[in-house]
């Protein structure tokens, strides 16, 4: 898929920098306001982990907060406390390296796997975590939300409500 110039104006304005590495649009608002990039897993000859990357300033500022109130750790308990959560989560990681395996570009994948990096690329999960009990970053966990499913994401709308809210340039 090719970005239009105007989704790709859109896109620099959210970042604040021309953008690099981009895939596609993996989620957008009901207005056509870009929420989720997916990104390239090579860039400039460089494993780029990320595979959905946020790029909503409305749902980064939200999230920040959210993670200021040290949402993170309460998170991390719960998987530790709650058995099926954390088997949840941790089939989310599991797709999400799946995902990004199959939605890799060929000669990236060939380049990746000459260069030595396809360790990573199995090793790395949502955020680029090694440890999959972990969280790191809420804005990952719930552009993966977005643009597939994930259980981080989905209790992050129960409990804050992030897709009720009023999506802004």
């Amino acid at each position: 898929m090719t970005l239009s110039p105007q989704q790709l104006t859109l896109i620099q304005q959210q970042l604040g920098r021309p953008p690099r590495g981009i895939v596609s649009i993996a989620a957008e608002s009901a207005s056509g306001i870009p929420l989720v990039l997916q990104m390239r897993s090579l860039v400039d000859k460089q494993p780029f982990p990320t595979l959905y990357w946020l790029s909503s300033k409305t749902l980064s500022k939200a999230i920040g907060s959210i993670e200021t109130l040290g949402w993170v750790k309460t998170i991390e308990q719960r998987l530790q406390n709650d058995y099926a959560l954390r088997e949840q989560f941790l089939q989310n990681q599991r797709d999400y390296v799946a995902s990004r395996w199959q939605k890799m570009d060929s000669n990236d994948k060939a380049l990746i796997e000459q260069l030595g990096f396809s360790p990573l690329f199995e090793q790395y999960g949502i955020g680029g975590i090694t440890q999959w009990d972990k969280v790191r970053c809420l804005h990952m966990q719930y552009a993966h939300h977005l643009a597939e499913s994930n259980v981080i994401g989905a209790l992050m709308d129960e409990e804050f409500q992030l897709n009720e809210l009023e999506i802004e340039l």
